[in-house]
Formats: structure tokens, C-alpha cells, sequence
């Protein structure tokens, strides 16, 4: 079992006013049918509310405290502003108690900071970003992540993904400079069954370990392969490797490369 070392972050409780209580789904819709199987149970936790879009504009916030979020795999920064309001944003690597971030059209290339991609040069690290201008960042948001800005062409930037797929968003768009902060969560190891309940998640069972009425890999006497040409999911559509996405996507126009197949 391996963890990650907590000792960049600032030792102090949580802000009270951006706590906010939220009912658990557990894998279920709301009409309490699971819709998500292996979900539910884990440890009670308060959703930390965080400022994903540019609230104020051209004011400079100051960094005052690196704190530990349970609802996501990064880190988020408190930072308080001159006004004395306080917000959560995502920390990117890099970023340290006391130094400044800002929202604004002119900006420093520093970690945290936030600007419009058509401000951004070639070569740049960014997360948080928006699809919509306006919107709020919605994309690139996960632990060590960071899209790389590739080229600017009329009206678009051309970014790599974290997938490595290459695609075209609009240049008015906001973008935070830097890559998301804990890259090290990738290499975690849970280690134990305890550890995996107290993040929500339940036991899986295999499919080849079924009977056949309830998998279509159950089945056999004794330990015996799925005998089918491609793995199915229970309910016998094909899983692993097939094409989800569906074809006259709209926006499959702004996708320029699409991701190598060992992502």
C-alpha cells in the first residue's frame, strides 16, 4: 500500500463558508434503481465548493493556504482576494502559499494565473479549460494533468490533450496556465480492501465467475475462458476496445488527431 506525501499542504481546517453538504447518489438515479453498479458506502465527506470560471476579473488573489480535497485527485488553493472574500480553485504544480494569481487578459506565464488561450504561446501548459466562453473550465481538471497549446489559427488554438488527442477550441476561451497539481496520484497503490470501501467503491465480481443466466461469460465446469470471439458487458454489448463515441458528433469537427491506442 502506498499514499501520498501530504506535507505541501498548509496544517488548518477547512472554510467553513465554501462547505457545503451534499446527499451521497451511491450509484443510483433518482428514481433509486442503480444505474452505476460497485458504488456506494465510503466515508463522509463535505463538497468543497470550487471557482472553475473567472469570477473577478483583473483582481489579484493572494495564495493562502494549499489544502486537501476529498471530492477530487488534486489539491485546491485558498486564495483571498482584496476584498477579503475567499474561493477555492484547483492548485496547479508549483503553486506556493503567498504568491499571487490573477484572471485578466495581460497576464505573467506563472502557475495559477488565468487568460484567454489567444494570449497563451506555443509550448504552454494549461487546465482548466473551457469549451464555451464563459462556461467555466470543465476540461483537463484530474491530478498531474495539463493540455500543451500546439498552435493559434483564426478564431482557434490547437491543443494536446492529456489523451493525446489534438483539437481545436475556441481562442476566447479561459484557460489556467500550468498542469494540475498531485501528478503522483497515478502511482497509488490502495494495497488492502478496507482502503477501496472508505473511497465509495464495492467489490466487482468477474463474469467468468457467474453462471450464464447472469453474465455472458459465465458458465463451464471448472475455471474455463469467456468462448466468445470479444468480451461482452452482462447485458451482451461488446466491451473492451469498441468505439463508444457516436459518429456525427458536433463536435467531432474540432478534433484534428485522434488519441494513440495506447491510452
Amino acid at each position: 500500500m502506498t499514499g501520498i506525501d501530504y506535507s505541501v499542504l498548509t496544517k488548518k481546517e477547512p472554510e467553513k463558508a465554501l462547505l457545503v453538504w451534499s446527499k451521497k447518489r451511491m450509484g443510483r438515479a433518482q428514481n433509486g434503481r442503480i444505474t452505476v453498479r460497485h458504488k456506494g458506502g465510503g466515508a463522509k465527506r463535505l463538497y468543497r465548493i470550487i471557482e472553475f470560471g473567472q469570477l473577478k476579473l483583473d483582481a489579484v488573489a493572494k495564495v493562502i493556504a494549499l489544502e486537501y480535497d476529498p471530492n477530487r485527485t488534486s489539491f485546491i488553493a485558498l486564495v483571498q482576494y482584496q476584498d477579503k472574500t475567499k474561493h477555492y480553485i484547483l492548485a496547479p504544480q508549483g503553486l506556493k502559499v503567498g504568491e499571487e494569481v490573477v484572471c485578466s487578459e495581460k497576464v505573467l506565464f506563472n502557475p495559477g494565473n488565468r487568460t484567454r488561450l489567444k494570449n497563451l504561446p506555443v509550448g504552454t501548459m494549461v487546465h482548466n479549460l473551457e469549451i464555451e466562453p464563459g462556461r467555466g473550465g470543465i476540461m483537463v481538471r484530474g491530478a498531474g494533468t495539463g493540455a500543451q497549446v500546439l498552435a493559434q489559427e483564426e478564431g482557434y488554438t490547437q491543443l494536446k490533450m492529456p489523451s493525446t488527442e489534438v483539437r481545436k477550441i475556441k481562442s476566447e476561451c479561459f484557460a489556467s496556465i500550468g498542469a494540475v497539481s498531485n501528478p503522483e496520484h497515478r502511482f497509488v497503490n490502495i494495497g488492502k480492501a478496507g482502503r477501496s470501501r472508505l473511497m465509495g467503491i464495492r467489490p466487482a465480481v468477474r463474469g467468468s465467475a457467474m453462471n450464464p443466466v447472469d453474465h455472458p461469460h459465465g458458465g463451464g465446469e471448472g475455471r474455463q475462458p469467456i468462448g466468445l470471439k470479444y468480451p461482452k458487458t452482462p447485458w451482451g454489448k461488446p466491451a473492451l476496445g469498441v468505439k463508444t463515441r457516436w459518429r456525427k458528433r458536433a463536435s467531432n469537427k474540432f478534433i484534428i488527431q485522434r488519441r494513440s491506442k495506447n491510452k
